[in-house]
């Protein structure tokens, strides 16, 4: 399926386009099942959110429309959609009244072993630091180096994801997921103020725990915590729930409550 640059089927942008010369935008990765994107509100809600953060002038109203579509010509696959303030000249000031350009890109269903899922997986721990900015923390922004140097520490196999710190030695996030540990019955996942994505998963895991009686806390973690959890889990709205099964000399098994909001998270994406 070809490529959409502003609601047109197309294969490139302006050079001139902030996104290519400063990172300048936003993006959502969204799974679709059926001409469905999965969690469309959610993922909608964290762009509008980061638009209004970075003062990127967008109609949320088109943009859910050509996403919606977009995904109905797909059938099933990844969608990822990317939102890059207006066009611009050199310099990094930015014109506050330039639409935003909003590209559409389809890509095949993710493909994972299903091992990742019922055994559990082993992650990696990345030396790279996620720096700490408030005004960018929580945002899906389109500057990802620091998890492009994070995926480039290991290329074997036996690792499915790695584990990321910020620079004061906090727990943050997988390269491509969240994290969360499970500790006496109580959810815990990290305080994302300072730097991280919060992802979309994440959300609906949070809105969803309550009704498994589970008490929620978001709090600022440290690797000497996971010493102390009973599970751990990673997710992202692409592939649900993977539990952890190690870190370092740490390990784990899945447990009763990873198993209980895979559940949920499945039936979310449908899979």
């Amino acid at each position: 399926m070809h490529s959409w640059v502003d609601g047109q089927s197309a294969d490139a942008l302006s050079l001139k386009s902030r996104g290519l010369a400063y990172g300048d935008g936003l993006f959502e990765t969204i799974a679709v099942k059926a001409g469905h994107p999965l969690l469309l509100e959610l993922h909608l809600q964290r762009l509008a959110l980061g638009c209004q953060r970075l003062g990127i002038a967008a109609d949320q109203a088109l943009v859910r429309s050509e996403v919606c579509a977009y995904a109905a010509g797909m059938g099933e696959g990844v969608l990822k959609l990317i939102l890059v303030r207006g066009d611009s000249q050199r310099g990094y000031a930015p014109d506050p009244h330039a639409p935003a350009r909003r590209i559409l890109q389809a890509s095949p269903p993710a493909a994972y072993p299903a091992s990742h899922a019922e055994l559990g997986v082993r992650l990696y721990p990345c030396k790279t630091r996620l720096a700490e900015q408030p005004l960018l923390a929580g945002l899906k922004h389109l500057n990802r180096l620091e998890q492009v140097l994070a995926r480039a520490e290991w290329h074997d196999s036996e690792h499915a994801e790695g584990l990321m710190l910020d620079t004061s030695g906090r727990l943050i996030e997988g390269v491509y997921s969240n994290l969360f540990l499970v500790r006496d019955g109580q959810l815990l996942t990290a305080d994302l103020s300072r730097c991280g994505v919060a992802g979309v998963m994440r959300a609906a895991l949070l809105e969803q725990a309550p009704s498994l009686g589970l008490s929620v806390s978001i709090a600022e973690l440290y690797p000497q915590d996971l010493e102390h959890a009973d599970e751990v889990f990673v997710c992202n709205s692409v592939y649900g729930i993977w539990p952890v099964r190690a870190f370092t000399s740490l390990n784990w098994s899945a447990g009763p409550v990873t198993r209980k909001l895979q559940h949920i998270a499945r039936a979310l994406l449908d899979i």
